[in-house]
């Protein structure tokens, strides 16, 4: 049954802000000037730390741990079993197969929101062995009550060994060039050209704001059945 209830009584995640250069997609907003300073030139002060990781391409999803009970969740906050769509049906069901990896790492009124890889959106992925384990259809990038993020060595810590994220290029403000550099070609999950990178900026040990750099040349969905009239391109299915 499709439900109009968004259990958060919120989206699951928002919108990050782009960097100058990055593509622009309907909607999308940049950060400010001073903001894509930090990030690419020099901090403020000592107080502020920047972690730059690799930015995945596939679907946005949750899940929420609200009065003990699992909620699998699309980006919107509904949840992922009313999607209409196949992969977060897919989702759904990945959850609660590996419902104790997240049961372990949420306490109550947290969600830990990630990507979901297993549909190809405008990026193929190579699922498959990675740094002898098999890489998994979701990467966790967030752990998050209401609008807080918790910051980056917390989230890491409470991850733990159960979760992937996703791939750390540096720390300190990065140039776009330098980014590019250090993620290479195909990045650390592709098997295609990566799609680019996020910056998390804290100071004072809490998440200041994040920004995003994606490639001028990326085709939003391009592999999806209602943009290519193809059919379903799936990096991982059960």
């Amino acid at each position: 049954m499709i439900t109009t209830c968004k259990p958060l009584g919120r989206k699951a995640y928002g919108s990050i802000g782009h960097l100058p250069s990055s593509r622009l997609g309907p909607g999308d907003h940049k950060v400010t000037d001073g903001q894509a300073r930090i990030c690419t030139e020099k901090a403020r002060d000592s107080r502020d730390k920047i972690i730059v990781q690799e930015k995945l391409d596939g679907s946005c999803v949750a899940v929420a741990l609200i009065d003990g009970i699992l909620l699998p969740l699309v980006r919107s906050g509904y949840p992922a079993v009313s999607s209409k769509y196949e992969q977060h049906h897919l989702f759904h069901d990945w959850v609660f197969a590996n419902e104790s990896s997240f049961r372990d790492c949420l306490k109550d009124g947290e969600r830990i929101v990630g990507e979901w890889l297993a549909q190809a959106h405008g990026t193929i992925y190579n699922l498959g062995y990675y740094s002898s384990r098999i890489l998994p259809p979701f990467v966790a990038f967030d752990l998050m009550i209401g609008s807080v993020r918790m910051p980056f060595c917390d989230f890491k810590d409470r991850i733990g060994s159960r979760f992937y994220i996703p791939q750390v290029l540096g720390e300190g403000p990065m140039t776009i060039e330098r980014m590019k550099l250090v993620l290479g070609e195909k990045g650390y999950h592709g098997a295609e050209a990566a799609e680019g990178a996020v910056w998390r900026v804290e100071r004072d040990g809490k998440v200041d704001f994040l920004a995003k750099w994606v490639k001028p040349d990326k085709i939003d969905g391009k592999y999806l059945p209602e943009v290519s009239k193809q059919s379903a391109v799936w990096n991982w299915r059960p």
